[in-house]
C-alpha cells in the first residue's frame, strides 16, 4: 500500500509519495522510491503503487532501465529511443505496460502495481495523467485519467484518508448504508446525492506552483498520520514524503526526494 497525490493546475503537475514498500513476503520498508523521471529533460515521470517490485527487482529499478531505452542507453539495443520531437504520453504509457508486462512475464510472478504516467506530450500546452496496472501476469492498457483540460487532484493507494477530507464521506459509507437495511442501489444514490454538498474544494486551478507543492505535501502527511494513528489500519503507509513537479518550460524537477 501507498499514498499517491497529484495536483494538476495551469502551470503543471506535483507528484508527491510517501516511501513505504510492501513485498509479497509481507515486508514493509520505508526508503522506497516511488516516482522515476521516465526520460532526463522531458516533463514526463511515473508514480507507482502497490507491490515494490517484480521478482527480483524493485519497479523503482526497472522504471530506470526503461528510462535508459527512452535515452538510446540500452546495451541490448531492442527498442529506438523516445524521440523528444514526436512522443506522446499515451505512446510513453503503452511502452511502460509492455515493458512490465515482459519483466512479469519472465518472472512468472504475480504482480498487483498501478503505475501513473505523467507529463507533458512533445509540443503540448497542457499535462495528462495515464495509468497502467498490473493485475497478476497480465496489464491492462493505459487508460487516461486526466486529459490535458481536466485539472484538480487525483489520488491513489491508501483512499479512506483523503475521501473523508475531500468528499466528507468514507470509503466504506456505502456497505454501512446497507448495513442498516438501505438497499445497495438506493445507497449509492445516497451517496452520489451526498458527496457534491460535502466536497471541499482545496485548489484553484490558477494557484500558485509553490501552494500546489505545500497542498499535495500537506494530504501524503495527513495520509501518513491518519494510518500511523488508526488503531485498526495495517502500518502500510509513512516514510519520507517525496516531491515533484512536471512543468511545460523546466520539465521534471525534484522538489524534496524520500532520502531528504
Amino acid at each position: 500500500m501507498t499514498i499517491l497525490v497529484s495536483l494538476k493546475i495551469n502551470d503543471g503537475l506535483v507528484m508527491a509519495a510517501d516511501s513505504a514498500s510492501s513485498f509479497g513476503s509481507g515486508m514493509v520498508y520505508y526508503h522506497a522510491d516511488k516516482i522515476v523521471n521516465l526520460r532526463t529533460g522531458l516533463p514526463i515521470a511515473a508514480m507507482v503503487t502497490g507491490a515494490g517490485g517484480i521478482g527480483s527487482e524493485s519497479i523503482d529499478t526497472l522504471l530506470k532501465d526503461l528510462r535508459a531505452r527512452f535515452e538510446g542507453r540500452d546495451p541490448a539495443g531492442s527498442e529506438p529511443p523516445l524521440d523528444p520531437a514526436t512522443y506522446t504520453v499515451q505512446a510513453v504509457a503503452e511502452r511502460v505496460r509492455a515493458f512490465l508486462l515482459e519483466k512479469i512475464r519472465a518472472q512468472a510472478t504475480p504482480v498487483h502495481t498501478r503505475v501513473r504516467i505523467c507529463g507533458y506530450s512533445a509540443g503540448r500546452p497542457l499535462a495528462e495523467l495515464w495509468e497502467v496496472l498490473l493485475t497478476g501476469d497480465d496489464a491492462t492498457p493505459p487508460s487516461c485519467v486526466q486529459a490535458e483540460h481536466e485539472f484538480g487532484l487525483r489520488w491513489d493507494g491508501e483512499y479512506e484518508a483523503l475521501s473523508r477530507l475531500v468528499f466528507g464521506l468514507g470509503t466504506g459509507f456505502d456497505d454501512a448504508a446497507v448495513a442498516t437495511g438501505m438497499p445497495p442501489a438506493q445507497a449509492q444514490a445516497l451517496r452520489r446525492a451526498v458527496v457534491p454538498q460535502m466536497t471541499e474544494l482545496l485548489f484553484i486551478e490558477a494557484m500558485p506552483m509553490r501552494d500546489a507543492i505545500a497542498l499535495a505535501r500537506f494530504l501524503v502527511e495527513t495520509t501518513i498520520g491518519f494510518v500511523r494513528f488508526s488503531v485498526n489500519r495495517p502500518k502500510l503507509v509513512g516514510g519520507a514524503v517525496a516531491i515533484a513537479t512536471v512543468t511545460k518550460h523546466e520539465g521534471f524537477r525534484w522538489v524534496r526526494r524520500a532520502e531528504d
